[in-house]
């Protein structure tokens, strides 16, 4: 017995011991050096051939009805809109004349967005073209053969009872790693040793972060890279957007405090580097929030200043209104977009639904996160433009690198009604219109 016992032991030692020798030679290392050594991108690879094999089978299960293509398998909108614009309509329909039919212009577009408006949508998971063998899918997708079957609770399998405890595992030494580092770096005396020390200390926890994710991170243009003392601003989709950007380089992240998780890790980072963060009723006050972040730009020591200007995370489909707080302090953007591939997991956090926890949960389930992160030329202001107008200059170059549509509603929407300035603003608009051709002064009426 006792013999049994030993071998049981040392045998169980023999495989704990190597265990720990392909964590530290294949995680650990490569993350402290940050080099891949090519296994995200082969498991990709097989996810993809996967994607493709079950993209046929789909196709032949589905052949008998009529939307046989993918990209016919999702209903793209439940309505067809007119977009013809309310300068064409109103002059075209009596030559710029006030008409009492002109309701029926404000009328059918308040139907359409009952019906189907185009914001409301960008708060939810973005749909995907096909299936990726997740629970997330169209609903005109139904039951198409046996082997898909069999893959999708191989893939079940796989996903839960290999991979998720492993990405548990990984996570929970990150976030040790990362107090427990930050803590002995935050009684270095300040200085560059300190400083150093600091960021090394981020990029890793920062790259163990991705790789619990099995992600795969495609950085362009390194180039234009921010620099010290300006402002890098970014579309939102995720929490993940600073643990990717932080994989690459060190930022001083501007946001609200928060409790928690999330709580735990910024209060780690703020012992070994200089953040801005704010109380919620602080983040009301756009003076303070505007003074602090002139103070950090104006010493070009500091590490660039991280923000993510819409406020809030959207379904990674377009980019919506930039909050012009950030524009208004001078100093050079640089702007990035980042881009996640949703076949391979949903990135997006729907903050009104989801915990932090739950989040976590899905993400950690999913096949992978992969995504694309463009670092594109630095913009400064002109001469004669304003914060606002900045503003949609720098979305309009992030949207159109990542492919991504622009809209100009503010991501608050997802937590408040809309702001009688925007409803005031059609207004005008149209009353311009009307005064332009000169119905009113003439009393033209229709």
């Amino acid at each position: 017995m006792e013999e049994n016992r030993e071998s049981h032991g040392l045998a169980e030692s023999k495989i704990l011991s190597i265990w720990m020798i392909l964590f530290v030679a294949l995680v650990l290392l490569p993350s402290v050096f940050r080099v891949s050594l090519g296994i995200s991108h082969f498991y990709v690879k097989i996810v993809i051939k996967m994607f493709e094999w079950a993209t046929l089978q789909i196709e032949e299960g589905v052949k008998k009805q009529k939307a046989m293509a993918p990209e016919n398998l999702i209903s793209t909108g439940i309505i067809q809109r007119d977009e013809t614009p309310m300068e064409e309509e109103v002059v075209g329909r009596c030559q710029g004349c006030f008409s009492l039919a002109d309701v029926m212009y404000f009328s059918k577009k308040g139907c359409e967005a009952v019906a189907e408006d185009e914001v409301t949508h960008r708060f939810s998971s973005e749909e995907l073209l096909s299936w990726n063998l997740l629970s997330r899918t169209n609903a005109n997708l139904h039951h198409v053969s046996w082997k898909l079957a069999a893959v999708w609770v191989t893939g079940i399998l796989i996903r839960y009872f290999l991979l998720l405890p492993f990405r548990i595992c990984l996570s929970v030494f990150s976030i040790l790693l990362l107090v427990l580092a930050s803590r002995v770096v935050g009684q270095f005396p300040n200085g560059r040793v300190k400083g150093w020390l600091s960021n090394q200390v981020q990029m890793i926890c920062a790259t163990l972060g991705i790789r619990c994710l099995s992600g795969l991170v495609h950085f362009h243009n390194r180039e234009n890279k921010p620099q010290e003392g300006g402002i890098c601003v970014a579309n939102h989709t995720s929490p993940l957007d600073v643990l990717i950007l932080a994989s690459d380089g060190c930022y001083s992240l501007v946001g609200q405090v928060h409790g928690g998780l999330i709580g735990l890790i910024q209060k780690s980072c703020m012992q070994t580097s200089q953040h801005v963060l704010f109380e919620r009723s602080e983040m009301k006050d756009r003076h303070l929030v505007r003074k602090k972040i002139s103070e950090h730009i104006a010493d070009k020591a500091k590490l660039p200043i991280l923000i993510f200007p819409e406020g809030t995370c959207i379904n990674n489909t377009s980019v919506m209104m930039f909050k012009k707080g950030s524009f208004e302090v001078g100093g050079t953007i640089h702007p990035v977009a980042i881009k996640y591939d949703p076949r391979f997991g949903d990135a997006f956090w729907n903050s009104t639904k989801h915990s932090i926890m739950t989040y976590a949960f899905n993400v950690l389930t999913s096949w992978a996160i992969v995504c694309n992160v463009w670092y594109l030329p630095p913009m400064v202001k002109e001469e004669e433009e304003d914060a606002v107008h900045f503003a949609d200059r720098v979305k309009a170059v992030i949207a159109a690198r990542a492919g991504m549509s622009v809209l100009p509603w503010d991501g608050g929407l997802k937590r408040k009604k809309v702001k009688e300035s925007f409803k005031e603003e059609q207004q005008k608009k149209y009353c311009q219109i009307v005064i332009e051709n000169g119905s009113v002064g003439n009393g033209n009426v229709c």
